[in-house]
């Protein structure tokens, strides 16, 4: 067994070297913090839902489910707190005796989703910037 040469000279071996880490640094300027970013419709299927309703009047859960590609319980589930948070307003009918779901945006949503794109093209200036 061949000894190690750092250590049969009583150095400290060098620490290997790996990808640096990359270290977030606190914006100094508001909408440019990654951590201020909306969490609620930050995902990837909320942000969707949230996009999708900004250029249509209103969309079907199929509709959605079909334009997101997700499943029912993914879409349901995402929807709910999107319409908890009063982002978007459910519609629950009967055409017949066909159940029918269809979602809104509200206000409250089509303002967080101006907020999120414009706090999301902050941030990337920034780092294009830098």
């Amino acid at each position: 067994m061949a000894a190690d040469p750092a250590r049969s000279h009583g150095t400290t071996p060098p620490r290997p070297t790996g990808p640096e880490k990359v270290m977030a640094t606190p914006a100094t300027d508001t909408g440019t913090n990654p951590t201020e970013l909306d969490q609620l419709i930050h995902g990837r299927v909320r942000l969707g839902i949230v996009s999708a309703l900004a250029v249509h009047d209103r969309l079907s859960f199929t509709e959605l489910k079909e334009l997101l590609e997700t499943s029912d319980g993914n879409l349901s589930a995402h929807a709910r707190r999107l319409e908890e948070g009063e982002y978007l307003v459910c519609t629950k009918t009967f055409e017949g005796r066909v159940p029918h779901t269809e979602y809104r945006l509200t206000d409250r949503g089509r303002r967080a989703l101006t907020q999120y794109l414009d706090h999301m093209e902050a941030l990337i200036e920034r780092v294009r910037d830098s």
